[in-house]
């Protein structure tokens, strides 16, 4: 295992050292100790619906196949093959029953098992394998495998927390994401758009829950769409940040909604101009809790290390070296609801796609501060705001201002715990 370099020095009262997001070596260890042992978000069952169906995704820099086999079960494979290293598949998604390797055609099942080998005869023993036995020489794959409500995990590693203790108190807020659709599913089927930014991934990790720059960042999308999301993250918002633990933190903004009380006031519109999505609400759920859930929203939510819900995105952080980070970004689209999906696909077109203003936005202060953090004074990022004013809410986690960095500090303490655990 890649040495971690000495923490404590790295950590101060309410602050952590540049070297953090800047130093090789730690982004190494990482690796390894976070992105290779700890679930990971991957895909979702959506991706891959019918069986035989594949896509490519990753943890961290590795490249995963995630397949659905001909019995319905979903597999999380590593893209290579266990005879020379070749990549089996080049393609970002299709349907196969198999994958076979270009190198040398050895090919695999799409549950990864080994089916064949060219010119088998050369196989017998003494190389150490039966050529009957190809047991042993299937594809690489992830050794753990969960998924809740659609949403699929992976983990490197044979043996740890189950998914559930991983998630902890964030569930609930997946739970609120699918109550949104009518049928109680959310569905990934827009495709992605890719935005690679020379930053730590850590940058972006904290900044998708950071309320204290959206009035200031964003302020010129907000102003041109005569926006009056810039006031939920204003001195007076009423929304607050929440660490959930285990790395997982979001901006509730439901308090400001709920003042509000507007049904689908959070998506800028009413329910006259999405009839449709509102009639099967109110079938499904009843007109009253149908609009308890219109009024709340979607949640802004980042689950530890690398998926955020932006209300209606879905970001997938995926690291591929200490200052190189690229986000993968979709639209949400909720299974049952044709008229409001259309709308999330416009305004997620708008404001992160190719010339979109949000996500451009973000990635400036990403690369700026990247750039900000090799001078050598200050040295420190400082992340202290709110800490007077945090709390406890009812369900023991800690809050704060939706402006407050209550959601870096526990961002921070989990990450610290996952790299020290594992020395």
């Amino acid at each position: 295992m890649t040495a971690l370099p000495p923490l404590d020095g790295l950590f101060g009262e309410n602050r952590v050292h540049g070297a953090l997001y800047g130093d090789p070596a730690i982004f190494a260890a990482e690796l390894e100790r976070i992105w290779y042992r700890t679930w990971v978000y991957v895909g979702h069952e959506s991706e891959v619906a019918a069986p035989n169906d594949f896509i490519m995704k990753s943890i961290g820099p590795q490249q995963v196949l995630m397949t659905r086999d001909a019995r319905g079960t979903v597999h999380l494979l590593l893209n290579r093959c266990s005879h020379r290293g070749n990549e089996v598949c080049t393609a970002a998604r299709g349907n196969a029953r198999s994958f076979t390797c270009p190198f040398h055609s050895w090919t695999f099942a799409n549950d990864g098992s080994l089916m064949g080998r060219a010119f088998p005869d050369g196989y017998d023993r003494p190389d150490g394998y039966d050529r009957d036995d190809t047991s042993a020489l299937g594809l690489g794959r992830v050794a753990r495998v969960a998924s809740y409500q659609g949403f699929v995990f992976g983990s490197m590693a044979a043996d740890g927390p189950s998914l559930a203790e991983h998630l902890g108190g964030a569930v609930e807020t997946l739970d609120r994401l699918v109550a949104t659709s009518p049928e109680g599913e959310v569905e990934v089927t827009t495709g992605f758009l890719k935005h690679r930014v020379k930053s730590n991934w850590k940058f972006v990790l904290e900044n998708e829950t950071d309320g204290y720059h959206p009035a200031f960042v964003h302020s010129s999308i907000f102003s041109v769409a005569d926006s009056g999301i810039g006031a939920l993250y204003g001195s007076a918002s009423t929304a607050v940040a929440r660490d959930y633990g285990n790395g997982h933190t979001e901006i509730d903004l439901r308090p400001e909604f709920r003042r509000l009380d507007r049904p689908l006031g959070w998506f800028g519109t009413t329910p006259e101009r999405l009839p449709a999505y509102a009639a099967a609400m109110n079938a499904v759920h009843g007109e009253g809790r149908a609009r308890e859930i219109m009024v709340d929203g979607t949640p802004h939510v980042m689950i530890f290390p690398n998926l955020f819900i932006a209300e209606i995105q879905i970001f997938v952080i995926q690291p591929l070296a200490v200052d190189d980070t690229v986000q993968h970004v979709t639209a949400l689209q909720f299974k049952g609801a044709h008229d409001l999906n259309r709308r999330l696909r416009q305004q997620t077109m708008g404001s992160v796609g190719p010339a979109g203003l949000l996500l451009a936005d973000d990635a400036a202060m990403y690369e700026r501060t990247q750039r900000g953090i090799a001078a050598r004074d200050p040295e420190w990022i400082y992340l202290a705001r709110g800490l007077a004013r945090e709390r406890r809410d009812a369900d023991g986690f800690m809050v704060g201002h939706a402006t407050d960095e209550v959601p870096s500090r526990g961002i921070w303490r989990h990450w610290r715990s996952l790299m020290e655990a594992a020395r």
